[in-house]
């Protein structure tokens, strides 16, 4: 039995090296920080790079702020406010809607949302 030499292991050992591709786990989101999808391919749009366990488990209650995943505990309603614009509205019933010709108020609904201060 004949000795290999190093050079002969290196090479062995370097053709049968396979070659890894390491995956960059992404979540797109748009321009107000609200996921679009995860990937792991290179898409056009923003995106933050995400760990693994993440990507797998693609949650959608969250959101990006100041390139942070943060997650949202709550997104609810709506409520109706008071505003310069919207809908006219009798000035003593906001339930009935009234012409712009009419003595009225403007209602319009507000979009109402909270998010933790913990990153995910």
């Amino acid at each position: 039995m004949t000795k290999m030499t190093e050079q002969e292991f290196m090479a062995i050992w370097h053709s049968q090296a396979t070659d890894e591709q390491v995956l960059e786990y992404r979540l797109y989101y748009d321009d107000h920080g609200w996921p679009l999808h995860y990937s792991t391919q290179q898409e056009p749009g923003n995106y933050i790079v995400v760990d693994q366990e993440t990507y797998l488990n693609s949650p959608k209650h969250v959101r990006v702020i100041n390139g942070q995943l943060k997650i949202v505990k709550v997104i609810f309603g709506k409520k109706l406010v008071p505003a310069s614009t919207g809908q006219t509205c009798d000035p003593t019933d906001v339930a009935v809607v009234v012409s712009k010709n009419q003595s009225h108020s403007c209602w319009t609904i507000k979009h109402e949302e909270a998010t933790d201060d913990e990153t995910y």
